[in-house]
């Protein structure tokens, strides 16, 4: 065999749907809503909560909106993309899989591989922006941490360790390694929590919004000494390339496809439905956070907290606090739940130790790779800040969207009779959007980025070439 059918082996889509039933490690016990749950756990957090009003402060101004509607245009062209392949193919590993399925299984590893990053540096950042606001509660009832222990070195003076951070992101592995139901319903409470919270800071925020502080609503373009430019529609793009981080997520629930109960109906109503609540959310919270306070003012840990609590309004920025601690607990399990999964699905494949994939014998769950990922990202959320891991995130999502889309494309003209439960609609054009977007924000995001993503994509070369390919399951004929 030469190395270009190694390299692009694959099974056949009918043939995952075929195994599908035989499989049974994983307990089926998820429905549209919890599903729904998990995706909006995915998506709504640290983008609300923090980031929002961080990138207000640093590009965009009040015109950070705009960059969310940027930013959803790519992200709703691959959920529609996402929603085609997981009513086909409903099987742990989300983009991996449908990677494995059409275009081989180098491009599989590779985008597996990326997503295991993403995911993990996700639950670190994610972790991250939720100790900010953790440690605004503390501080509120005069329980304020060492200076060493309340963040990344660089985030301050005297910062040494993010201890929050680590800890919630150790947690929530210890959590996932009990039965997936218990997991899932807590999570559930937590995001109706969520979505409660939300909606009081934009009722209560609409009585205050002075709508000078969205004039002029794009902040006319700084350029620094340095030659670096803020704000302009260049800082609204480069907000966008952010901001990304926060309008994704809807793909973890596809990780959890053989924990669905009926995973072709669900799974792309559940995508679907977790991305559009989510883009009203941020619109609307973007809008009346620039509203009730000048954008120059939000760049801090808790920015939404802080605008209320500037009002005078203590109550409701405890509110929030309390809200933003409770509700980004759930997106740093939807994302340590995707990543235990598509860790779990390598080594199925045989393209990483098996070992990883043995599930616990009472609980069900993949404990082993869920428990390994909580002490790797309580490491890195103790030690790295947030706005650098946002950008790291993104880097690999968009690199799975170009795939996803891509794949979409490549399928409906190979195999374009095949039975899907759900059509991305205005094919071509839809997954050509979502390859398009994709690229450009890719293109936005800086050189340091790239770097550190090309060494993780080289140090997973030398993965597969001296494990995977001899040890996958299709170079056994198994």
């Amino acid at each position: 065999m030469s190395l270009f059918s190694t390299l692009t082996r694959h099974k056949t889509v009918q043939q995952l749907q075929a195994e599908l039933g035989q499989r049974k490690e994983l307990r089926r016990v998820l429905g549209v809503w919890q599903l729904t749950s998990i995706g909006l756990g995915g998506i709504i957090g640290v983008g609300i909560f923090v980031l929002a009003g961080q990138q207000a402060a640093a590009n965009a101004g009040p015109a950070v909106a705009l960059a969310f509607i940027i930013a959803g245009i790519a992200s709703g062209a691959a959920a529609l993309c996402y929603a085609e392949f997981a009513g086909l193919i409903p099987v742990t590993g989300s983009a991996y899989t449908y990677g494995y399925a059409v275009l081989g299984e180098f491009v599989a590893w590779l985008i597996g591989w990326d997503l295991l990053l993403e995911y993990a540096l996700i639950v670190a950042a994610v972790a991250s922006g939720w100790s900010g606001y953790m440690q605004n509660i503390l501080e509120h009832f005069g329980l304020g941490l060492p200076l060493w222990a309340q963040g990344a070195i660089g985030t301050g003076e005297g910062h040494v360790f993010n201890l929050i951070a680590a800890l919630v992101a150790m947690g929530v592995a210890v959590l996932l390694t009990a039965r997936t139901e218990v997991g899932a319903r807590l999570n559930t409470i937590v995001v109706a929590a969520k979505i409660v919270g939300v909606a009081l800071v934009i009722i209560v925020g609409a009585f205050y919004i002075d709508p000078s502080n969205w004039v002029p609503f794009v902040p006319e373009e700084v350029i620094h000494p340095d030659g670096t430019r803020q704000y302009g529609w260049h800082g609204v793009t480069a907000a966008a390339a952010v901001v990304f981080f926060a309008v994704f997520g809807y793909d973890t629930l596809t990780t959890a496809a053989e924990e669905s109960r009926d995973p072709q109906r669900d799974l792309p109503r559940a995508i679907l439905l977790s991305l559009g609540i989510s883009m009203l959310l941020y619109l609307t919270i973007s809008m009346v956070l620039t509203g009730v306070a000048h954008y120059t003012t939000l760049d801090n840990p808790a920015p939404v907290a802080n605008a209320f609590g500037n009002l005078g309004m203590g109550w409701v920025s405890v509110a929030i606090s309390v809200t933003a601690v409770t509700s980004i607990i759930s997106v740093i399990f939807a994302f340590m739940l995707a990543a235990a999964r598509i860790w779990f699905s390598l080594s199925r494949d045989g393209l990483l130790p098996a070992w990883f994939a043995k599930v616990h014998p009472s609980t069900g769950t993949p404990y082993r790779p869920t428990l390994i990922l909580g002490v790797v990202t309580a490491i890195a959320a103790g030690l790295l800040p947030l706005d650098e891991l946002a950008k790291l995130v993104n880097i690999g999502a968009l690199s799975a969207f170009v795939v996803i889309c891509s794949a979409v494309l490549v399928l409906r003209y190979k195999q374009p009779d095949l039975h899907r439960a759900f059509r991305t609609p205005f094919v071509p054009f839809v997954p050509v959007i979502g390859i398009g977007f994709s690229i450009w924000l890719l293109a936005l995001l800086p050189w340091a980025t790239w770097e550190r993503f090309v060494i993780w994509l080289v140090i997973g070369l030398v993965v597969y070439f001296a494990y995977g390919i001899r040890h996958s399951k299709l170079a056994r004929g198994d």
